[in-house]
């Protein structure tokens, strides 16, 4: 396939993995975490292998506010903190190429999901030192990422930095309850305690003790909801159950999202009134909010 994207930089270095080129710039910047960045390449090592059917689903709760006109083959979009690259892998039948972008070794088992999709390329790059011209691509995407970067605004400006004007901006960021009641916010209380704890083990009793969660946390709670899905009681009574969205999960994507919740050293949260200004501020407007989970994903076109 002949290159369609072009990068501003040179990289410090060019890997092969299968058939995948991986360009990497070894210049991080300051905005990073990297005790944060360490425990994703750990995590996207141990799952790295997705299903294709239970990722377009979860692909398309993710970019349900994402129309057509957003999107198409004469255009190039870019994947914020790509980790495996399953987003880039769901999107890459709708765009002509995409940058899939990520500061980790996370970029190595991406290698491997999207070998064979040729119109997805990789670098390895933080958010501050991202090798493209400003107003490059017609779409971006940054979907769980950016509330692991300690200053979460300085790297939404810098993403949407690279998008043009009249392009799109897709995030997803950890929402702060805002919409939810005091059983969500216990719940989360006491996850959040034992998430200090988990982040600050070694990476194989962080696996173990994130795999006895899922089954001991959420599996009671995903059961629940399963039970009253089969007993005909409604979507918006269930809705009301913490980790209700894993109703439909197998117990792979419950035990990656474990490790992700609970093996993270830095996460923030934020409410959807916060992100709106966040967004704004990184030069966005016509932002939209999907009204379902995940909470919160939003969309918004650059001025």
């Amino acid at each position: 396939m002949a290159e369609i994207i072009k990068e501003l930089l040179a990289p410090s270095r060019t890997m092969q993995i299968n058939n995948k080129s991986i360009k990497c710039y070894d210049e991080m910047g300051s905005n990073i975490d990297e005790t944060t960045v360490r425990s994703f390449g750990e995590e996207w090592k141990a799952f790295h292998d997705f299903d294709v059917k239970e990722l377009n689903r979860i692909g398309d709760e993710y970019f349900d506010i994402v129309t057509p006109a957003m999107y198409g083959k004469d255009k190039i979009a870019a994947d914020f903190g790509c980790g495996t690259g399953r987003w880039s892998k769901y999107f890459s039948n709708r765009v002509g190429a995409i940058a899939a972008i990520d500061p980790s070794e996370a970029v190595y088992s991406a290698a491997a999901l999207l070998d064979g999709i040729e119109n997805v390329q990789l670098f390895k790059a933080s958010i501050d030192h991202l090798p493209f011209n400003d107003n490059y691509f017609d779409f971006g995407f940054s979907l769980g990422v950016l509330h692991h970067i300690p200053d979460t605004q300085n790297a939404m400006t810098s993403c949407v930095k690279k998008v043009k004007p009249g392009g799109h901006f897709l995030v997803y960021l950890y929402y702060n309850f805002d919409n939810r009641g005091k059983l969500f916010k216990f719940v989360y209380w006491l996850s959040n305690l034992i998430r200090l704890i988990v982040s600050r083990l070694p990476g194989k009793a962080k696996r173990i003790i994130s795999d006895i969660l899922a089954v001991t946390l959420y599996m009671p709670f995903v059961g629940l909801c399963r039970l009253l899905r089969r007993l005909g009681v409604s979507e918006k009574i269930r809705q009301k159950i913490p980790l209700q969205i894993y109703e439909k999960a197998s117990f792979y994507i419950i035990r990656n999202d474990a490790l992700d919740r609970f093996g993270t050293p830095l996460e923030q949260r934020f409410t959807k009134k916060q992100i709106t200004e966040m967004m704004v501020r990184a030069g966005l407007t016509d932002i939209i909010f999907s009204p379902f989970a995940p909470y919160w994903h939003a969309v918004g076109k650059k001025k």
